[in-house]
């Protein structure tokens, strides 16, 4: 099993930034890929964005790039969303997800493990 846990979500102004971090524990031997989901009310979960373990691979939603960058904290052994230039579309619940394996990054059921979730709100 592995828990992750999620933190650094809250309520900002339009263009402000925000840092998330994703706490992973338990047998994290077979995760190789982690990435951060999120989800507004009413609408699908979407991939945000992704990286592998050993940082060779990053992909970031079109809606993010740019703006968002994906990062794994070794010091902290923390995966880290640093986001910028935040708008009020960027207003979800943020989920940190690992996996074993992916073929589409962007797809929620290849992921076995998630958090519980962060909040993020954007005002404009």
């Amino acid at each position: 099993q592995v828990q992750l846990v999620e933190s650094g979500g809250g309520s900002v102004q339009a263009g402000e930034s925000l840092r998330l971090a994703c706490a992973a524990s338990g047998f994290t031997n077979g995760t190789n890929y982690m990435a951060w989901f999120r989800q507004a009310p009413g609408k699908e979960r979407e991939g945000v964005a992704g990286r592998d373990v050993r940082g060779d691979i990053e992909d970031y939603a079109d809606s993010v790039k740019g703006r968002f960058t994906i990062s794994h904290d070794d010091v902290k052994n923390r995966l880290v969303l640093q986001m910028k230039r935040l708008k009020p579309e960027d207003t979800a619940m943020y989920y940190c997800a690992a996996a074993g394996g992916v073929v589409r990054w962007d797809t929620p059921s290849v992921y076995d493990y998630w958090g519980q979730g962060t909040q993020v709100t954007v005002s404009s």
